[in-house]
């Protein structure tokens, strides 16, 4: 846990290299091998990337900029700049260059710390933009050897020069980590920018320090424990979890060695702690619905079967509760059988517990994960917050809620049933923004979240939607698209879904296919196919989506509050929703306000008689050119149960598929 007198990242630093100093702080795979790099190496190399960075005239107060995947010196990097009392500021690496001049500029980026010849390319062909960038440091100089340009170095080079000025400079590193406070910014990390150009969220080393202790505090999290760190840097949730518990308690980070290889070296590593948003859970249950379908006869009846029984008592074994001697035999041989090779196969194995957060994940989603043995809990957080608001103790884990507030945390719902916020992680403000910070934040301290939420009589909190997604329908009933999208995202045929219904008479719904999923279902019925469009076409797969749509209404029939939210019509989308089309953010949250606007036609035509519609489509294309596609997308109509009588229920999705 954190010291009393460790008040900032590099006075954790120095902690730890002076009583872990032969534990791993992190490990990179490289050409297939582990390489790590203890407490004491660690120490070493962020002081000579500190002095490498001040003799090149990087002062206090300045900003580095961090893009890349998740690498150890790039993570040292940001505890370097916090040395020397500058400010690092990660982007998203899949960012295309005309994002980043925002956010650069913005943020007043004068130092940049790059991966790879990728990155450098990005800065450099918009350079002319960039107000204040003076010098780049590259890690991997592959490709870069005949680059000209005199503000580009490599960090090998730099390194160097840090070891130098140590070397005449013996005092400069200790005396600016002494000059380091609690107050200072430690971070400046963006917002996904949903609704227009993201904010920076200045947060300081108190901020995330105070909720990376307390949280490792609430799952014992110490120096033994272990954490893959394959998500964006940009992130807030991996400032938290890959950053700023790990900074905290002195556990080992583990960068991957590409996202091709994340889940083999995650089954190598087999990590105690472990974090992912909804979609990767999601990603990972298709993957397994996969490799059953192409199972025989016998071992998916036993996958189903051990299925339906870890639904059913997995969760109550899990959480402690009372469960009879029959069942806890029946789960054991299943245990052995099915859910600890799934485990294993997933790098699962030995997580103590595990946390999803980013957006709200589908009750059923949850409890599968749950019922097989995976302490998999929900968190609420925001970048605002330091990802840090709400935590699921553990024997007190609620499928529809996302737990109590955190200590340290206070939480209150406003007449509008707005969730505030008030504690140890709200952010100090938004970067240059005085105006937009008051706004968020109330005289009393509040921070506004713009989710709309409930608080049940256990304190849990159970989050609705965002605010400002959730309407009303003509007849004046709740509409809340997340909750529906949700339930249709666990089949793993769908990938995303956007539904409509606010100030409409019914609730209709944009579906993107998972093209793996829904390829491998089609190869086996020996349907063929020539891409994502002709394939979102098929009849087959509109079959296939009607009866998970339908699926869908069956359960939203038996939910008290959602009853009258089914979905009355679909339609299959020719692409798939994609961040360089500006239709989702780069964290993957949908623009909706966008995407009603681009898709405008199409909704006209969901909510008419029309059997299909024509559309053609801008998009972007890897290599930056632009191009149009174009279609005629069918429309279905869904199995609405506000049509039948008598409770009729439509029929289940059938076992083969």
């Amino acid at each position: 846990m954190s010291d009393p007198f460790a008040t900032t990242f590099p006075q954790l630093l120095l902690k730890h290299a002076s009583r872990i100093p032969d534990c791993a702080a992190y490990r990179e795979k490289h050409l297939g091998i582990w390489q790590e790099i203890t407490w004491s190496q660690n120490l070493e190399q962020i002081r000579q990337l500190a002095c490498g960075l001040a003799k090149n005239g990087f002062k206090r107060g300045m900003k580095l900029a961090i893009i890349g995947d998740n690498r150890p010196k790039l993570y040292q990097s940001m505890v370097a700049v916090q040395c020397l009392g500058g400010v690092p500021v990660p982007l998203y690496q899949d960012a295309v260059a005309t994002e980043m001049v925002h956010v650069l500029n913005d943020a007043e980026v004068s130092f940049a710390v790059v991966e790879d010849q990728e990155q450098v390319d990005k800065l450099l062909e918009i350079k002319q933009d960039l107000k204040f960038l003076s010098h780049i440091f590259y890690e991997d100089p592959k490709g870069l050897q005949e680059y000209g340009d005199t503000d580009l170095h490599s960090l090998e080079d730099l390194l160097l020069e840090g070891a130098s000025f140590h070397a005449l400079h013996a005092e400069y590193f200790t005396l600016q980590v002494q000059a380091c406070q609690a107050t200072d910014l430690s971070i400046i990390l963006y917002t996904s920018g949903t609704t227009g150009m993201p904010k920076g969220v200045a947060h300081t080393h108190e901020n995330f320090i105070r909720a990376g202790t307390q949280s490792c505090k609430f799952d014992n999290l110490v120096h033994s424990d272990n954490i893959l760190a394959y998500l964006p840097m940009a992130w807030v949730g991996d400032h938290l979890f890959s950053f700023a518990q790990a900074m905290v308690s002195g556990m080992t980070v583990n960068c991957p060695e590409s996202k091709e290889t994340v889940m083999s070296d995650m089954r190598e590593i087999g990590p105690t702690y472990y974090f992912a948003p909804p979609r990767i859970f999601e990603g990972l249950l298709t993957s397994v619905t996969i490799r059953m379908q192409d199972a025989g006869s016998f071992k998916r009846a036993l996958y189903k079967w051990a299925m339906q029984h870890a639904k059913a008592v997995g969760g109550d074994i899990l959480d402690g509760h009372s469960v009879s001697i029959w069942n806890r035999l029946v789960y054991a041989f299943f245990d052995i059988t099915i859910y600890a090779p799934l485990r294993n196969v997933l790098g699962m194995g030995r997580i103590r517990v595990a946390y999803t957060a980013g957006e709200a994940i589908g009750p059923d989603l949850f409890k599968f994960y749950r019922s097989m043995g995976i302490n998999l809990k929900q968190f609420y957080g925001q970048t605002e917050t330091c990802a840090y608001v709400c935590l699921q103790p553990d024997g007190q884990v609620k499928y529809n809620s996302v737990g109590i507030a955190a200590p340290g945390i206070e939480i209150k719902l406003n007449e509008s049933g707005e969730v505030l916020v008030k504690g140890i992680s709200v952010m100090k403000g938004y970067f240059n923004r005085p105006e937009e910070t008051n706004k968020a934040i109330d005289e009393n301290g509040f921070f506004h979240t713009g989710d709309a939420g409930a608080i049940d009589n256990d304190g849990h909190l159970r989050i609705i939607d965002r605010a400002k997604d959730v309407g009303k329908m003509l007849n004046g009933k709740l509409f809340a698209p997340k909750y529906i999208e949700n339930k249709l995202k666990f089949f793993p045929y769908i990938k995303e879904v956007v539904v409509f219904g606010h100030e409409r008479e019914s609730i209709t719904a944009f579906i993107n296919i998972d093209f793996e999923a829904i390829a491998n279902w089609s190869e086996r019925r020996q349907i063929s196919f020539a891409g994502y469009i002709d394939l979102a076409a098929k009849d087959q797969v509109y079959d296939l989506i009607t009866e998970c749509v339908n699926e869908v209404n069956d359960d939203l029939l038996a939910d008290e509050i959602l009853s009258h939210a089914q979905i009355s019509r679909f339609l299959i989308l020719h692409k798939e929703l994609d961040p360089d089309d500006d239709e989702l953010t780069r964290t993957r949250k949908v623009r909706r306000d966008f995407i009603a606007q681009k898709y405008a036609p199409l909704i006209d035509a969901l909510y008419s008689n029309k059997t299909e519609q024509f559309i053609e489509t801008k998009v972007k294309f890897e290599d930056g050119r632009e191009g149009l596609i174009s279609a005629t997308i069918k429309i279905k109509d869904a199995l609405n149960h506000s049509t039948l009588s008598g409770g009729e229920s439509s029929s289940k999705l059938a076992t083969e598929h």
